[in-house]
């Protein structure tokens, strides 16, 4: 699979377009991509000064060295790129603008690229598009601004998308329109296959915290007049208000001294810091301007799932474990390991333990519960569950109770899992091949006829009535509803298939006799089994 090329374009400059192509970067990285940028602003150049304290040396080269290279005679262009020293788990290499130094003015000044192209500089320019899409999952490219011969090659030639910023000014919106608008009709007279853009807006700048009236104004203003850019890639449920709200990076006076990444020390950004937004471009561009409805819908769970494509995992499987580990535990994790399973446990409790490295060091993470659940087991948990939260996500939370587990006092978000019973009876080694069955079997461990049998259940279970002839057959139901979530527990469908049927029996209420309601707590119970229903439906689907 070759990788995307992306131009950052402003029809006018001091819009944050290098700063936000840089935090995108860096995000991209972050999430497991090979990331490319290319600092194209030859007259202005600027990513060296965001990347500086993360390059090993000066470039030595960059973006005009291409020129030379063809002129030169050379095939493809010379290994001008500089890997950044950054502790992520992909990578981001600078191609600079070149060597700045007293040399460089005349340099940029001297190249006539109306020439060059004359001669041929389109084709050389392709070979150097085919190598850095074969080398990067995604090429960012910073363009310079205005209508220019350069701006020409970065908007129309290399990229697959365009990604347009500006500011609540009309001349900076219209510009960057317009500039899309032409770069579509130079497309289109390419000699290469080049499809019609996907065109990325996003506001800049805007400052919304104390101006916020005025704020509003304006994003409404800049989504009309973006309206044709989302035309041909926005889901038709999402209206382009709603979405250009999602890509407006606001303006933070913090940030706005020097050439700085936010992204680097706000690692776990909230909605009112500047990285929350540049997560959601990013994550716009990761998924390929794709799935915009689960980004109108959940915004965490849009982003989540960009993070989650490209993230490899330490562990299969991080068992947390009280202060007080009971001792069956350590042979649970030595049977987990003998089945062939990458183990560890984790105790979350101690000082030393790394909470921010837990929540991406196992895939899976089962939760130890002897007593009461810790508020350390609590804090672990929930933050797994902010990672996993992507709804396309196999990763899965596991409870394993002990005899002293005290169930009524279980947090919410254990109620609704299916436990696993560590006692006398049900040793670890039953424990360690449940578990292991469904962590190794997760792509196929649900049949079609599952998948029926859990959406049936919970459609009997809604369609219970509010009123029946005598108490008699709430007793019935009632019964029915606790063997449904026993089936449910011990993953049992045929049970539950049995249940199901029975319940559609006695929802039927007959047209004569008396009317009865439910008893009390029934109705609860109904709604906790359909969480619990819905919950394993959306993974039977996996």
């Amino acid at each position: 699979m070759t990788g995307t090329v992306v131009t950052f374009y402003s029809y006018k400059g001091g819009v944050g377009r290098s700063f936000t192509l840089a935090n995108v970067a860096v995000l991209l990285a972050r999430w497991g991509y090979r990331v490319l940028a290319l600092d194209w602003d030859l007259e202005a150049p600027g990513l060296h000064h965001y990347f500086g304290p993360y390059l090993s040396e000066p470039p030595r080269g960059g973006v005009i060295d291409l020129a030379t290279d063809f002129v030169a005679g050379q095939e493809g262009p010379s290994e001008h790129a500089v890997r950044l020293d950054l502790a992520e788990r992909g990578t981001v290499d600078l191609l600079a603008a070149g060597r700045v130094d007293s040399t460089y003015a005349g340099r940029v000044q001297s190249v006539d690229w109306e020439d060059l192209y004359s001669r041929g500089f389109a084709s050389f320019l392709e070979q150097c598009r085919e190598e850095w899409t074969e080398n990067y999952d995604f090429v960012l490219i910073d363009s310079r601004t205005g209508i220019s011969d350069i701006a020409g090659i970065c908007t129309a030639h290399l990229p697959d998308r365009l990604v347009v910023l500006f500011t609540a000014n009309d001349q900076s919106v219209d510009g960057a329109v317009e500039i899309a608008r032409r770069a579509n009709i130079a497309r289109d007279r390419l000699p290469y296959d080049r499809p019609p853009h996907l065109v990325l807006p996003i506001l800049s700048r805007l400052d919304n915290r104390v101006e916020y009236q005025r704020a509003d104004f304006w994003q409404k203003k800049c989504a009309e007049a973006t309206a044709e850019l989302f035309r041909n890639w926005l889901a038709k449920s999402v209206t382009q208000e709603m979405m250009l709200r999602h890509l407006t990076v606001p303006y933070v006076s913090y940030w706005s001294f020097g050439e700085y990444l936010p992204v680097c020390e706000e690692t776990i950004p909230s909605a009112d810091q500047i990285s929350f937004a540049l997560e959601t471009v990013a994550a716009v561009i990761a998924q390929q301007f794709d799935r915009t409805d689960l980004l109108a819908d959940n915004r965490d769970a849009y982003v989540a799932a960009a993070r989650s494509q490209r993230v490899s995992y330490d562990l299969d499987l991080l068992v947390s474990v009280p202060h007080q580990e009971p001792p069956a535990v350590a042979e649970l994790v030595r049977d987990l390991e003998e089945l062939g399973l990458r183990v560890e446990r984790s105790r979350s409790s101690y000082p030393e333990w790394d909470q921010e490295l837990s929540g991406d060091l196992a895939k899976h993470l089962c939760l130890v519960v002897d007593g009461e659940v810790s508020r350390w087991q609590s804090t672990e948990a929930e933050r797994f569950l902010r990672h996993a939260l992507d709804v396309d996500s196999d990763r899965q939370l596991f409870c394993v109770v002990t005899r002293k587990a005290d169930l009524e006092q279980l947090p919410s978000f254990l109620r609704h899992l299916r436990r696993f019973q560590l006692d006398a009876k049900t040793g670890p080694g039953l424990v360690a091949r449940q578990l292991h069955g469904i962590i190794t079997d997760s792509p196929g461990r649900h049949t079609d006829s599952d998948h029926a049998a859990l959406q049936e259940a919970a459609a009997m279970l809604r369609a219970v009535p509010g009123e029946v002839a005598n108490p008699g057959r709430w007793a019935l139901i009632d019964q029915t509803v606790r063997d449904m979530a026993a089936a449910l527990d011990n993953a049992d469908m045929l049970l539950l298939k049995d249940l199901t049927v029975d319940l559609e029996q006695l929802n039927h209420v007959r047209a004569n006799g008396g009317r009865v309601a439910a008893p009390d707590g029934l109705q609860s119970r109904i709604g906790e089994l359909l969480v619990r229903l819905d919950r394993r439906t959306k993974f039977s689907t996996k």
